[in-house]
Parts: structure tokens; C-alpha cells; sequence
């Protein structure tokens, strides 16, 4: 029952985070069809990955799971480097759009439930789950603080971003340090990280997280250039990546 749930909820909030970027980025019609388009392939090709078991194959030489989780951030922290428009439309979009996407994160309850259940162990699920979920919640109010667009808020909206973002690079290590028979395994605990290796909850670290890490350096961006530091917002993009 829990993987049916996960089934529908994670496709579900991948389709909104896609469909609300594209929306939210002042790019030709071409171009706002094109993102969904490359979105929806990348997301099939992990989910056929996930099924066909290669991001649980610990024998393999190369995480494969690992290049799906990275590859996005990079791909975009590139193109806001070395192409302007690609990065003042992903400048463009509004903070609290952005803010407003990681609400979804309240999904990291599935974390809790799956160690529960048995099916994750160690503190992987509790840092991710957890994590997850407080970054979810207080979206609600940053989000608000956000919409005002006030430099007095900042300091709040640092603060949330920098949090989101350290849960989602501790969810990656906890991630692939309780991988059972991988090569970099240091937690042992029980089933480690192995449901988040198949469908569907691999969706999570192989189109989730890295969207997620994605809207972390925009916002970081948006807030360097507030700062009046005309330079700061592609650095700050391509670091955050």
C-alpha cells in the first residue's frame, strides 16, 4: 500500500514542480515546452534505471543513481555561467514560487514510514524524513516573507534556505554511506538506504533532490544580488550547483 501511495504522490509532485517552473521562467513558448518535455525524459529514463535495478547494483564501478542526483544541479549552475538568458529567466523566477515548491517536501514523511516499515534503517530516514519535513513546514511562513519582498526577511529566508539545502546534502551522504555492499558503506543498519534504490521511491534522489537543490541555489542567488553585488548571482548559482 505504501509504494501505491508513493506511486501516485511522487509522479504528482514532479509534474507541479515541472509545470510551475516552466510557467515561472519569462522564456518563448518553444522554450516552456521544451522544459517539461526534457524534464519528463529524464524522469522516465531514472524510473526505467529504477526498474531495471541498475540503482541498486552495488557491483557496478559507477553510481549511477549518484550521476542523477548531480548531474541537474551541475547541468544548470553551467548554462547560468556561460549563457545570459538561461540565466535571467532561472533569475526571473519569482522567490516565492520557488519557496513556495518546497512545501512539498512534506513528503519526507514517507522517510518515517519506510523505516517503520523496516524498508530503511539507520539515521537516514530520520535526517531525511525529518529534514524534509521541517523544510516543508516552515516553506509555509518563508513563503510569506518572500511575497513581501522586504530586506528585513532576509535573514529568515537565508537561514530556511541554507537548512533546506545542508538536509538535502545529508540525506546524499547518509544516503550513500548506508548503501548496503557499496563500495563507500560506512553505516551498517539494517536495510540502509536500499528503498530509495527502487521504484518508486527512487524518484526522490534521482528527480527530486536535485530540482530541489536546483530552486536552493536560485534563491541563493536572488539573495546575493539583493546584497547589490551585480556580479554575485552567477557565482552564487554556479557554486550552489
Amino acid at each position: 500500500m505504501l509504494d501505491l501511495i508513493g506511486a501516485i504522490v511522487l509522479p504528482a509532485v514532479i509534474a507541479i514542480n515541472i509545470t510551475v517552473i516552466a510557467a515561472a521562467m519569462p522564456v518563448s513558448p518553444v522554450t516552456r515546452l521544451a522544459i517539461p518535455a526534457v524534464a519528463g525524459a529524464w524522469t522516465g529514463l531514472a524510473a526505467a534505471l529504477a526498474a531495471a535495478g541498475v540503482f541498486a547494483d552495488t557491483s557496478l564501478p559507477f553510481p549511477w543513481i549518484g550521476a542523477f542526483v548531480a548531474f541537474p544541479p551541475v547541468a544548470a549552475g553551467a548554462a547560468a555561467a556561460l549563457v545570459p538568458a538561461a540565466r535571467q529567466a532561472l533569475l526571473a523566477i519569482p522567490m516565492p514560487t520557488l519557496v513556495g515548491l518546497n512545501i512539498a517536501r512534506v513528503i519526507g514523511g514517507f522517510f518515517l514510514l519506510l523505516a517503520w516499515a523496516g524498508r530503511l534503517g539507520g539515521p537516514f530516514p530520520q535526517s531525511a524524513g525529518w529534514g524534509d519535513v521541517i523544510t516543508g513546514v516552515a516553506a509555509i511562513a518563508v513563503m510569506r516573507l518572500a511575497v513581501q519582498a522586504n530586506a528585513r526577511h532576509d535573514s529568515a529566508i537565508w537561514l530556511w534556505n541554507a537548512f533546506g539545502a545542508l538536509d538535502l546534502f545529508a540525506a546524499i551522504a547518509l544516503g550513500v554511506t548506508s548503501s548496503n555492499g557499496a563500495p563507500l558503506q560506512l553505516i551498517h543498519a539494517g536495510a540502509g538506504s536500499a528503498a530509495v534504490q527502487v521504484l518508486p521511491w527512487a524518484l526522490i534522489p534521482s528527480v527530486l533532490v536535485p530540482f530541489y537543490l536546483i530552486t536552493h541555489g536560485i534563491v541563493l542567488a536572488q539573495l546575493w544580488a539583493r546584497r547589490g553585488n551585480k556580479s554575485a548571482p552567477t557565482h552564487a548559482l554556479s557554486a550552489a550547483a
